[in-house]
């Protein structure tokens, strides 16, 4: 049995989070929006498309721009993609605590990343393998994941409020399926995410600025407590906790 040290992976005061739905050069300009957000996380990057069949990804030690560009379209093909830049206060970096994180699960692929920290992730996690879970990393969000995997709700947006249902803590995550691409936020607003449009293109970012950079319109903030899907049906709001009084976190402002 392998065994992690929880050490390794200390709280994240900033992360950079990115994704789009309904563009097909949705994995470059992922790219592009983390870039914009390098200032989030300077440690590690990684993107995950989908193509529609599969879900290619690269995860990468250091800055965006010395690993995604180039033949990036041909490498991470798909109308829709999520990306993530890690930025960590200690630890060792390592390979396999880069996000996104992956998992097939009956319903078929997911993928998630997030900014933020679960404060209940370590009790979650011992009860998930106390039930049989095997964990490949020692982050938060593959928390999020096996909580997805274990909910008995239904259909994929249940099982996501079943999961931040169970959550605790400050965080905004992108996830991306084959058909939708959600957006959330805490039920407190401590990790900010916004929305904006690109033509019939979606977008979630954790700044505006990577909004900027692709020419995106800022449509809104994701609310407190938000679940917000796009697929090829629109867009939708899904509230899966009530919202309560803005506190964001102080870091956001450095």
């Amino acid at each position: 049995m392998v065994h992690f040290d929880h050490d390794d992976d200390k709280p994240h005061e900033e992360c950079g989070v990115f994704g789009i739905y309904g563009n097909h050069e949705a994995s470059l300009l992922t790219a592009l929006g983390l870039h914009a957000l390098q200032h989030r996380g300077q440690e590690a990057c990684g993107i995950i498309s989908f193509d529609g069949k599969r879900f290619p990804s690269e995860r990468h030690m250091g800055m965006v721009g010395e690993h995604f560009g180039g033949d990036l379209r041909s490498r991470l093909p798909g109308h829709a993609a999520i990306g993530h830049n890690r930025y960590s206060t200690q630890g060792r970096p390592m390979l396999r605590n880069i996000q996104p994180v992956y998992a097939d699960l009956a319903s078929g692929g997911f993928a998630v990343a997030h900014n933020g920290n679960l404060t209940n992730a370590r009790k979650l996690r011992h009860d998930l393998v106390r039930d049989g879970a095997i964990f490949q990393s020692t982050m938060d969000t593959e928390v999020i994941l096996h909580l997805v995997a274990r909910s008995l709700r239904a259909n994929f947006l249940d099982r996501l409020i079943d999961a931040l249902a169970k959550i605790e803590g400050g965080y905004a995550l992108v996830g991306l399926t084959g058909k939708k691409l959600v957006g959330a936020r805490d039920p407190v607003g401590l990790r900010p995410l916004v929305l904006g449009r690109l033509g019939e293109a979606y977008v979630f970012a954790s700044e505006t600025c990577a909004l900027d950079i692709i020419g995106a319109e800022f449509v809104r903030e994701v609310d407190n407590g938000e679940i917000v899907v796009i697929s090829d049906k629109g867009i939708e709001s899904h509230r899966f906790a009530p919202a309560r009084p803005a506190s964001p976190c102080i870091f956001e402002y450095v």
